[in-house]
């Protein structure tokens, strides 16, 4: 059985009565002595359960995954932490994929990728959809495929974790982990997994919609230090089309019936005005963002 000595299994849970006992029991079997549940506040047994299996417990002082994890983390002793939701979908028999980039020293964020085997019913169409969108984005903003960057299943060493700058409470927590892998050159690894079925008595804490719309808002917002063209570039498109648009429409209505617009010409003359500065606003800001990433790893490498 491997050494996980250095490794803290940490596990933030809200109202996870029904499978946590099990959780716990799994990846006691599996060698690792050190488990952090961090609870959220449950109105069921969450925590008595955990303890009564042999987890340390801790109730997190806020709320949220994101808030639940940076607390978490400020408790670990330990040089590595294995994160998973205590909901029974991730496996402890995955553990030790998801820890030897780590223990071998080729990385210091590893991702298990959901998609590379999904039981059937483990995820929603829609859930399934909006996961594809949102990891393609994320590629397209900020240049890396990690593949499934809303995956709960992480392991990461707390020294390139405290590298990171992590706001959101929520969902959004794991969007924000990759977007600063990508932003500080965290060395990343997605290794397979297999993701499972919730059991039937236990109910999801995930609102598809509404932390679907945080997620993809976060994913937004952070573009904004770590490709900062595509921020402000894309808003300086959407206002240069809006002008573009509105100026022709004024034009021919001009030269169509003689009737002027002049509010409207010169609300068309703003936003295209506007959208070029943004657009050369975000040239500007990309290339201090490249020469300051350059800089940074002139000081690392020296």
């Amino acid at each position: 059985m491997p050494d996980y000595s250095e490794v803290c299994v940490l596990i933030p849970t809200l109202d996870e009565a029904e499978t946590i006992g099990d959780v716990v029991d799994d990846f006691r079997a599996a060698g690792f002595e050190s488990i952090l549940v961090v609870d959220g506040h449950s109105t069921d047994d969450t925590r008595e359960i955990a303890r009564e299996h042999g987890a340390d417990v801790i109730t997190q002082s806020g709320a949220g995954k994101g808030q639940a994890l940076r607390e978490g983390v400020a408790h670990v002793e330990e040089r590595y932490v294995l994160m998973l939701d205590g909901d029974g979908t991730y496996r402890a028999d995955d553990a030790d994929a998801m820890l030897a980039p780590l223990l071998e020293g080729d990385a210091e964020h590893v991702i298990g990728d959901r998609f590379a085997d999904m039981e059937t019913g483990a995820m929603s169409r829609l859930n399934g959809m909006g996961n594809s969108v949102i990891n393609r984005a994320f590629a397209f903003i900020h240049g890396y495929d990690y593949r499934d960057i809303l995956s709960g299943y992480r392991a990461f060493s707390v020294e390139s974790f405290e590298r990171m700058h992590l706001t959101a409470d929520g969902f959004a927590i794991e969007t924000e982990m990759a977007v600063e892998c990508a932003k500080h050159d965290v060395e990343t690894r997605v290794v397979d997994i297999t993701y499972l079925a919730r059991p039937d008595a236990s109910d999801t804490n995930l609102r598809p919609f509404r932390d679907g719309g945080r997620i993809i808002f976060a994913l937004y917002k952070l573009a904004k230090t770590n490709n900062p063209l595509f921020y402000f570039g894309s808003v300086g498109a959407g206002s240069t089309l809006v002008g573009v648009v509105t100026a022709i429409y004024v034009a021919v209505e001009w030269f169509t019936v003689g009737v002027s617009h002049n509010i409207m010409a010169l609300f068309a003359a703003f936003t295209v005005l506007l959208g070029i500065q943004l657009l050369m606003f975000g040239v500007l800001s990309d290339l201090l963002v490249t020469l300051h990433h350059e800089q940074l790893r002139r000081l690392e490498d020296d």
